[in-house]
């Protein structure tokens, strides 16, 4: 497998990306887009870029703080995900310069490409193809579903799979219904698949709920929802 560390640019913000493929694979392959947590561009997305280069995929494990940032604690995550979260421009901004630095790899075939992302990663990519991104889907694990222009879902162009913990304590149900409702009326192709038992962030074993009970780790949870997008993706990329 072949990884590497590339530079690339949002507006004067310089981006540290992580790209992971099968380099004795010939020609070009779907890329994918891995947008990471509260932590940024730390070990879990590039271990989840290394299990997409596996099934064959180029995965591009981008950097939405700028310079690689990895926060030091929560709190200062929590500062700089805020930030992001409330200035949805510069976030789409930030997510649509990793899409196409991914799309210039001679690895990719621009026309197959997605966009996964866990936690704060997940709200990225829904805002990915909100903003009408040329993705063939996105996929969000446990990841926040609000917006403050719920009319953009009629930009969607792809597909949406959002694996969400019934128990998340994050994602409170009125936000779930607000997202249920926007993506009817914008008439997007969609799937929301709830998990008994359930809270967020459920796909990384580090998470063990003892700091913080509503994080925590759920091995059903985790493969069911990995195996959910594995089938989209044969789905689209077909």
């Amino acid at each position: 497998m072949k990884t590497e560390t590339i530079e690339y640019r949002s507006g004067a913000t310089t981006m540290h990306g992580y790209i992971a493929y099968d380099e004795k694979k010939p020609g070009k392959r779907p890329g994918v887009l891995v947008c990471h947590d509260i932590f940024g561009l730390a070990d879990d997305p590039k271990r989840r870029a290394h299990m997409l280069a596996e099934l064959g995929y180029c995965a591009f494990a981008l950097d939405m703080y700028g310079g690689g940032k990895i926060p030091k604690d929560f709190p200062e995550g929590m500062g700089l995900l805020m930030a992001l979260l409330n200035d949805r421009a510069e976030l789409r901004r930030r997510v649509n310069a990793a899409l196409d630095a991914m799309n210039k790899r001679p690895e990719v075939d621009a026309g197959k490409t997605a966009a996964i992302g866990y936690c704060f990663g997940g709200s990225t990519v829904l805002e990915l193809a909100r903003s009408g991104a040329n993705v063939k889907g996105v996929v969000s694990f446990h990841g926040g579903l609000n917006t403050p222009t719920p009319a953009d879902a009629k930009n969607i162009k792809g597909q949406v799979l959002v694996c969400h913990g019934a128990d998340d304590p994050l994602v409170p149900p009125a936000e779930v219904d607000a997202f249920i409702k926007e993506m009817k009326d914008g008439h997007c192709d969609w799937e929301l698949i709830h998990y008994g038992n359930t809270v967020h962030a459920f796909t990384n074993p580090a998470n063990d709920g003892k700091a913080n009970p509503a994080a925590k780790y759920n091995a059903k949870a985790d493969k069911h929802s990995w195996e959910s997008m594995k089938e989209l993706f044969g789905e689209i990329f077909a």
